[in-house]
């Protein structure tokens, strides 16, 4: 148990903590996500997305027609593009903080280790603080590990336990954004006589949540028995 954990459970977390760790965790799950009233409490929505460029214009007749692609634009290389790219994160990261700072201030990552923890670390090894960077990985790839980073700074969690999240979340990392995005259209597949694929969006997602539990748990033991042989040497 770390210092932050003794800590946590020696004090009492209040009423108005657990009200910040249920605000958290709708706001980074994508529950409220989408053009709604309601859209004003997710993560993604108020990110929203840079507009768009004129990227080719062409003359048919007496029209003239004009094409239009993303902030970076198209054809695109070297340094200056990957500028661009960065450019399109900072937000993300800079909002993702600052809200994980609002809800720490009001008592959520107390109570996140206090009601999670007994979950997350026998199932990972990992403290319950983690929760909000974890639900927020499942949105955000940017986000999720800005918060690690953060909760690494802070001393809310050690290295080893850094590099078990960190390998939770490389693996199909901001798993509901990007598969619903785009993995979710190989569902609507045919085989030739017309079946489709034998699977559902369910059964998808928690394929890859198993498997994520799975790779953090081969980095877990790996750190284990790493310890273990050099205590032994």
């Amino acid at each position: 148990m770390s210092e932050q954990e003794k800590k946590t459970t020696e004090e009492k977390v209040g009423i108005g903590g657990y009200i910040a760790l249920v605000f958290a965790i709708v706001f980074f799950s994508g529950v409220c996500a989408g053009n709604h009233w309601w859209g004003i409490f997710d993560f993604s929505t108020l990110n929203g997305a840079f507009g768009k460029v004129i990227t080719n214009v062409t003359l048919n007749g007496d029209v003239l027609k004009t094409s239009t692609g993303m902030f970076r634009g198209v054809g695109g290389s070297g340094a200056i593009d990957g500028f661009c790219f960065a450019l399109t994160l900072v937000p993300t990261v800079m909002f993702a903080l600052a809200m994980i700072t609002v809800c720490d201030h009001y008592g959520a990552l107390a109570a996140a280790r206090q009601l999670l923890t007994p979950i997350l670390r026998p199932l990972m090894g990992i403290p319950g603080s983690c929760s909000l960077a974890l639900i927020a990985s499942l949105q955000s790839t940017d986000g999720g590990a800005a918060l690690t980073r953060q909760l690494l700074d802070k001393g809310e969690i050690t290295e080893d336990e850094a590099d078990v999240f960190a390998m939770f979340q490389l693996s199909a990392d901001a798993t509901i954004t990007n598969f619903l995005g785009a993995g979710v259209v190989l569902l609507s597949l045919t085989d030739s006589a017309g079946n489709t694929v034998p699977a559902s969006i369910a059964l998808c997602l928690g394929i890859m949540l198993v498997m994520k539990v799975f790779g953090a748990n081969v980095i877990r033991f790996l750190k284990i028995f790493s310890a273990k042989k050099k205590k032994a040497a």
